[in-house]
């Protein structure tokens, strides 16, 4: 319908992560990002988690292309796993964001490509769509806002960003254009909201390198500095404050090095000659006259910083001389993992710093309350949808709303999958689109179903039982004893256990005389079986695996 615009979240709605929102209008589609999400400990053998694309599968509208806001893996890292499915459409992120997203492409084989675009360029027109990208300072280079024209009126997309009047590389959001811009009108503003319980403004990434130097001069050994890889001006603070206290740098870890030669190609980082020193070369230098970068600042299990705290690292060994500080937060979900690591780092003696302890390391890239508050302000819109945050985040946000004097009832709160249509006057929930949870194995990429996972989760807390039957193919019968194997409890008798499902066995096959055709009801039968009695003798429910033998 001409009189409406649709806007649909894929992900990134409740959640911090996954961030992929469309954009409907007139049988067309505009998508504005396609992030990664990352399991938590209760979600076994995963290693990523996928925006539920079926939707767009199935649908016959046509996306007339996608806009990338910044370069974090939570709103470019799915690109690999769900472009090569989709259509062919055009994508288009700022230097550093397609920089960044074409390595990953490309590491991947895809052919598609992100086509880079300035933030001098005019508006891209994608038929009934125009956007606009306008800078704005987060915690990578040129992150991004999207103003999205559309006949239905305007749309401000304002993901993850704050107002930083001094970062380190003196690109400043551009205030004038979100003026000059809002002026247009703003039907919606999509707004990040992951920073409303903090009051005030978010603090400069500038202040920042005084510690790196204070702390730095003081280190005796190795100083040790573990942050998000696309952290580009963090890395450049503290190459410049390990050139001034006359350090070598090392990088340590695929993601840093990788982010370090985009930032390098395009000009975002500068390394003096004979300031950074390969891996295999650090055992030539004394210990207080290297800094190492390191990645796995989220405690993931084989970075670079895993190994080296676990002393599984072929170059690197901690010593109580040595430093080590974590320059990023815990994303939410994994506090478990990076306090878990920093204890280990901790049984090496060397001095750790993290959040909880000091915040002299790190700033938020997200607005805390007063950065949202202007934001709003700023764009002045008809109604607000908070995005980029859990839910606790997306209600407080109401806070913000009502201290510049809206109602809260222009602030919508939806779900993942949940629709919101907009007329020039009005907005409504409209139907909710059913979204399944994606499940990606890193190395292989393959899909995972809920069904591997429910079956991992079983293993974990109740263990296994193996139950392996041979069968007589022509009369259906069981030959002999079941072998049973047992792993993760212990049961005391299990030649009890084994006699008891073999008597069962045989009363259910015995009186069989018949050739057998349906192996899945034989192996389904034995497996029941096998559950049942092994559930009234040790009272709790292993994953039983029937292996039926035919002979």
């Amino acid at each position: 319908m001409n009189n409406q615009l649709s806007f649909i979240p894929l992900g990134g709605i409740g959640d911090v992560t996954k961030n992929m929102y469309l954009y409907e209008y007139n049988n067309q589609i505009l998508i504005v990002d396609c992030g990664l999400g990352f399991p938590d400990e209760t979600i076994l053998g995963v290693d990523l988690l996928l925006p539920d694309v079926s939707y767009l599968l199935k649908t016959k509208k046509k996306i007339v292309g996608m806009a990338l806001t910044h370069g974090h893996e939570d709103h470019i890292g799915a690109l690999p796993f769900l472009l090569d499915d989709l259509p062919s459409f055009p994508i288009f992120g700022t230097p550093f964001t397609s920089a960044m997203a074409n390595e990953k492409l490309k590491e991947f084989g895809s052919k598609n490509r992100v086509q880079t675009v300035s933030f001098e360029k005019p508006d891209i027109k994608l038929e009934d769509f125009r956007i606009t990208f306008i800078r704005v300072t987060h915690s990578v280079p040129d992150s991004s806002n999207i103003f999205i024209r559309t006949p239905m009126g305007n749309f401000y997309h304002a993901s993850d960003f704050k107002f930083d009047n001094t970062p380190f590389d003196g690109k400043t959001t551009d205030m004038s254009r979100i003026e000059a811009l809002s002026k247009e009108g703003v039907l919606c503003l999509m707004t990040d909201c992951l920073g409303v319980e903090k009051s005030g403004h978010t603090k400069s990434e500038i202040t920042i390198l005084e510690s790196f130097e204070k702390e730095m001069k003081n280190c005796k050994g190795k100083f040790i500095v573990t942050t998000y890889s696309s952290n580009i001006s963090r890395i450049n603070q503290v190459i410049k404050a390990s050139e001034k206290m006359q350090r070598k740098v090392c990088f340590v870890g695929r993601s840093l090095v990788k982010a370090k030669e985009v930032a390098e190609k395009i000009g975002y980082m500068n390394l003096k000659e004979g300031l950074e020193v390969e891996l295999d070369k650090i055992k030539n230098y004394q210990d207080r006259n290297l800094t190492l970068l390191v990645a796995g600042s989220q405690g993931q299990e084989e970075s670079a910083m895993s190994r080296i705290a676990n002393k599984e690292h072929r170059e690197i060994t901690l010593n109580k001389n040595d430093m080590v500080i974590f320059s990023a937060d815990p994303i939410p979900g994994n506090e478990l993992s990076v306090y878990g690591l920093i204890d280990t780092i901790a049984k090496s003696g060397a001095k750790i710093l993290y959040s909880a302890v000091s915040r002299d390391f790190h700033v938020s890239g997200h607005g805390s309350f007063e950065d949202l508050k202007q934001m709003a302000g700023l764009t002045k819109p008809k109604w607000i949808i908070p995005i980029g945050g859990n839910f606790r985040h997306m209600a407080l946000y109401k806070n913000v709303a009502q201290e510049l004097g809206y109602d809260e009832k222009i602030v919508y709160l939806p779900e993942d999958g949940q629709e919101v249509i907009f007329t020039k006057d009005s907005a409504r929930f409209e139907k909710s689109i059913p979204l399944k949870k994606v499940y990606v194995d890193e190395i292989s990429g393959e899909e995972l179903e809920s069904f591997v996972l429910l079956d991992r989760q079983k293993l974990s807390s109740s263990g296994i039982v193996i139950v392996l039957a041979e069968i007589d193919s022509e009369n259906g019968q069981l030959v002999g004893h079941p072998d049973i194997i047992t792993r993760g409890f212990t049961y005391g008798n299990i030649n009890k256990l084994r006699d008891k499902l073999s008597n069962e066995l045989n009363n259910i096959f015995g009186s069989k005389k018949e050739k057998v055709t349906n192996w899945i009801h034989i192996r389904r039968t034995i497996g029941k079986t096998a559950e049942l009695l092994t559930f009234r003798a040790i009272k709790r429910r292993p994953l039983v695996l029937p292996v039926v033998i035919e002979v």
